[in-house]
């Protein structure tokens, strides 16, 4: 079931305040991806494009054992690390990207990942929603990335009308302080996995009840309730002056 975004931004100080809500909520809100270094998260960044957190956590400890920094994996065969990422789906385009990526820090940059926006969108498989995760959870710097989640949790608040990841950065960072920004990005992640779900969100129990979206799921679910009622066939009723049939019991149909 799609269920529609607002129409509308909501105004700035509900916007503030469902931020506020959300800050509150998810006080100690970090990355669920697990890594060691700068270059192992870049990789797991790389990896989880299209799949979950969870599953990338699951394949980078067999990858990451095997080529453990930027020089290792710039020497790996590309059908050894497919087999390895094949679970992350889109593996053989994946493989590629890390092992070039790989070579581009091992060559480029002396093996460090940079920290530089411009640097890291130049490495394969770079844009800027991994850009900015790895410069806003490894150097602290002031990013803000826009991923499924936060696309789809920054719509539903009413807190942009954008079309593209880009222009939902550039509405949320207007709302929220610079020293923040990376932050917010993991409030938004956080609460569309717990609460406010792709499917079904649950907005019984979310504690942002300004949320413009409450009345908009309200109605799509009451109009797939309403779906489903009709799409149940009906029992066929009795003529009208009919009369119920008897069963016979076992004794007669015995004598017969």
């Amino acid at each position: 079931m799609a269920i529609p975004f607002p129409k509308r931004k909501v105004s700035r100080a509900v916007a503030l305040e469902e931020l506020a809500i959300l800050e509150r909520t998810y006080p100690h809100a970090v990355t669920a991806l697990e890594y060691t270094n700068p270059f192992q998260l870049l990789i797991a960044v790389i990896l989880s494009a299209q799949t979950t957190d969870a599953r990338v956590n699951l394949t980078t400890p067999t990858l990451f054992a095997k080529y453990p920094d930027a020089e290792a994996l710039a020497r790996a065969h590309t059908a050894d690390v497919e087999r390895i990422i094949k679970s992350c789906g889109f593996f053989r385009m994946k493989a590629k990207n890390i092992i070039a990526a790989a070579k581009a820090v091992a060559e480029q940059h002396g093996g460090d990942v940079p920290s530089e926006r411009e640097q890291l969108e130049a490495l394969p498989g770079v844009g800027r929603k991994t850009a900015n995760v790895v410069m806003s959870v490894v150097f602290e710097a002031a990013a803000f990335a826009v991923d499924t989640h936060v696309f789809r949790v920054s719509h539903r608040l009413g807190l942009t009308l954008g079309t593209t990841p880009r222009q939902v950065e550039t509405d949320v960072t207007k709302l929220v302080p610079r020293e923040k920004w990376r932050h917010a990005h993991h409030w938004l992640i956080l609460h569309g996995r717990a609460i406010c779900k792709a499917p079904t969100p649950l907005c019984g129990i979310c504690p942002v009840t300004m949320c413009p979206s409450r009345p908009i799921v309200a109605k799509a679910f009451a109009a797939k309730a309403k779906l489903k009622s009709a799409s149940v066939p009906a029992r066929p009723s009795a003529p009208a002056g009919a009369t119920p049939r008897r069963r016979k019991s076992s004794s007669t149909a015995r004598s017969r």
